[in-house]
Protein backbone atom coordinates (compact mmCIF):
# COMPACT_ATOMS: atom_id res chain seq x y z
CA UNK A 1 0.00 0.00 0.00
CA UNK A 2 1.20 3.60 -1.01
CA UNK A 3 1.79 6.05 1.93
CA UNK A 4 -1.52 7.97 1.91
CA UNK A 5 -2.88 11.61 2.48
CA UNK A 6 -4.37 11.74 5.81
CA UNK A 7 -7.51 12.76 4.13
CA UNK A 8 -7.67 10.18 1.96
CA UNK A 9 -7.31 7.58 4.78
CA UNK A 10 -10.59 6.57 5.53
CA UNK A 11 -12.10 6.02 2.59
CA UNK A 12 -9.09 3.36 2.35
CA UNK A 13 -9.99 1.79 5.24
CA UNK A 14 -13.23 -0.36 5.81
CA UNK A 15 -15.70 0.99 8.52
CA UNK A 16 -15.72 0.32 12.14
CA UNK A 17 -12.23 -1.01 12.48
CA UNK A 18 -9.39 1.03 14.21
CA UNK A 19 -6.44 2.90 13.52
CA UNK A 20 -2.92 3.00 15.62
CA UNK A 21 -0.80 6.33 16.00
CA UNK A 22 2.46 5.37 16.19
CA UNK A 23 5.42 7.29 17.57
CA UNK A 24 8.46 5.60 16.45
CA UNK A 25 11.63 6.82 18.95
CA UNK A 26 15.13 5.92 18.73
CA UNK A 27 14.54 3.05 21.01
CA UNK A 28 10.67 2.90 21.73
CA UNK A 29 7.30 2.81 19.53
CA UNK A 30 4.98 4.13 21.46
CA UNK A 31 1.53 2.73 20.16
CA UNK A 32 -2.06 4.19 20.73
CA UNK A 33 -5.04 2.84 19.53
CA UNK A 34 -8.65 4.60 18.60
CA UNK A 35 -11.76 3.06 19.11
CA UNK A 36 -13.37 1.46 15.83
CA UNK A 37 -15.71 4.49 16.00
CA UNK A 38 -12.28 6.46 15.45
CA UNK A 39 -13.01 9.35 17.73
CA UNK A 40 -10.72 8.64 21.03
CA UNK A 41 -7.27 7.43 20.60
CA UNK A 42 -5.90 5.81 24.05
CA UNK A 43 -2.24 5.46 24.66
CA UNK A 44 -1.68 1.04 24.48
CA UNK A 45 1.64 -0.38 24.65
CA UNK A 46 5.39 0.45 24.69
CA UNK A 47 7.69 -1.57 22.17
CA UNK A 48 11.00 -1.65 23.22
CA UNK A 49 12.47 -1.58 20.19
CA UNK A 50 15.00 -4.87 19.82
CA UNK A 51 15.44 -5.87 15.88
CA UNK A 52 13.08 -4.51 13.14
CA UNK A 53 11.24 -8.12 12.63
CA UNK A 54 10.94 -8.44 16.28
CA UNK A 55 9.22 -5.29 16.33
CA UNK A 56 6.99 -5.46 13.87
CA UNK A 57 6.35 -8.98 15.05
CA UNK A 58 4.96 -7.05 18.20
CA UNK A 59 3.03 -4.44 15.98
CA UNK A 60 1.28 -6.66 13.47
CA UNK A 61 -0.34 -8.82 16.69
CA UNK A 62 -1.26 -5.82 17.69
CA UNK A 63 -3.05 -5.07 14.29
CA UNK A 64 -4.43 -7.96 14.16
CA UNK A 65 -5.81 -8.10 17.54
CA UNK A 66 -7.55 -5.10 17.14
CA UNK A 67 -8.68 -5.28 13.68
CA UNK A 68 -6.76 -2.44 12.78
CA UNK A 69 -7.25 -1.30 9.31
CA UNK A 70 -4.82 1.93 9.11
CA UNK A 71 -1.84 3.44 10.79
CA UNK A 72 -0.73 6.91 11.44
CA UNK A 73 2.59 7.77 11.92
CA UNK A 74 3.96 10.27 13.80
CA UNK A 75 6.13 12.67 11.23
CA UNK A 76 9.20 14.40 13.31
CA UNK A 77 9.01 17.17 10.57
CA UNK A 78 11.51 20.20 12.00
CA UNK A 79 10.25 23.34 13.18
CA UNK A 80 11.54 25.36 9.26
CA UNK A 81 8.92 22.63 7.08
CA UNK A 82 12.02 20.21 6.47
CA UNK A 83 12.52 16.87 7.20
CA UNK A 84 15.81 15.40 8.15
CA UNK A 85 17.03 11.92 9.57
CA UNK A 86 14.45 11.13 11.96
CA UNK A 87 11.44 11.87 9.17
CA UNK A 88 13.37 9.63 6.64
CA UNK A 89 13.74 6.75 9.50
CA UNK A 90 9.88 6.85 9.64
CA UNK A 91 9.12 6.73 6.27
CA UNK A 92 11.67 3.65 5.93
CA UNK A 93 9.63 2.20 8.96
CA UNK A 94 6.25 2.68 7.09
CA UNK A 95 8.12 1.14 3.20
CA UNK A 96 9.75 -1.55 5.31
CA UNK A 97 6.61 -3.01 7.63
CA UNK A 98 4.63 -2.63 4.03
CA UNK A 99 7.17 -5.17 2.15
CA UNK A 100 5.97 -7.48 5.98
CA UNK A 101 2.09 -6.68 5.86
CA UNK A 102 0.52 -4.20 3.32
CA UNK A 103 -0.80 -1.54 5.46
CA UNK A 104 -2.80 1.55 5.14
CA UNK A 105 -0.54 4.30 6.18
CA UNK A 106 -0.73 8.15 6.82
CA UNK A 107 1.77 10.90 8.21
CA UNK A 108 0.95 13.37 10.85
CA UNK A 109 2.91 16.07 11.93
CA UNK A 110 4.58 15.69 15.23
CA UNK A 111 6.16 18.41 15.84
CA UNK A 112 6.40 19.57 19.40
CA UNK A 113 3.61 16.87 20.43
CA UNK A 114 6.32 14.77 22.62
CA UNK A 115 6.68 18.59 24.33
CA UNK A 116 2.96 18.81 24.83
CA UNK A 117 2.68 15.53 26.42
CA UNK A 118 5.51 16.20 28.26
CA UNK A 119 3.93 19.48 29.96
CA UNK A 120 0.66 17.73 30.33
CA UNK A 121 1.81 15.08 32.46
CA UNK A 122 3.59 17.59 34.62
CA UNK A 123 1.05 20.07 34.85
CA UNK A 124 -2.00 18.10 34.60
CA UNK A 125 -1.15 15.01 35.78
CA UNK A 126 1.87 16.25 38.44
CA UNK A 127 3.48 13.41 37.43
CA UNK A 128 7.52 12.55 38.50
CA UNK A 129 10.48 12.25 35.75
CA UNK A 130 10.34 8.11 36.37
CA UNK A 131 6.68 7.60 35.70
CA UNK A 132 6.62 10.40 32.95
CA UNK A 133 9.50 8.47 31.44
CA UNK A 134 7.49 5.26 31.71
CA UNK A 135 4.12 6.85 30.00
CA UNK A 136 5.20 9.58 27.58
CA UNK A 137 5.87 7.56 24.29
CA UNK A 138 2.55 5.82 24.18
CA UNK A 139 0.94 8.98 25.38
CA UNK A 140 2.89 11.08 22.29
CA UNK A 141 1.34 8.11 20.21
CA UNK A 142 -1.76 8.74 21.84
CA UNK A 143 -1.66 12.47 20.79
CA UNK A 144 -0.76 12.18 17.26
CA UNK A 145 -3.36 9.86 16.82
CA UNK A 146 -6.00 12.56 18.00
CA UNK A 147 -5.01 15.00 16.26
CA UNK A 148 -5.14 12.96 12.98
CA UNK A 149 -8.93 11.87 13.77
CA UNK A 150 -10.22 15.23 14.81
CA UNK A 151 -8.49 16.30 11.54
CA UNK A 152 -10.33 13.45 9.80
CA UNK A 153 -13.63 14.71 11.48
CA UNK A 154 -13.15 18.53 10.93
CA UNK A 155 -12.51 17.99 7.49
CA UNK A 156 -16.12 15.53 7.03
CA UNK A 157 -18.04 18.28 8.64
CA UNK A 158 -16.69 20.54 6.37
CA UNK A 159 -17.32 18.63 3.06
Amino acid sequence: MPVLDLLDLPAACPPNTAWLGLDLGEATIGVAASDTSRMIASPLELIRKVKFSQDVERLIKIMNGRNVSGLIIGLPVNMDGTEGPRAQSCRAFARNLDRIRPTNVAFWDERLSTSAVERFLIEDLDLNRKRRAEVVDRTAAAWILQGALDRVRDQATWV
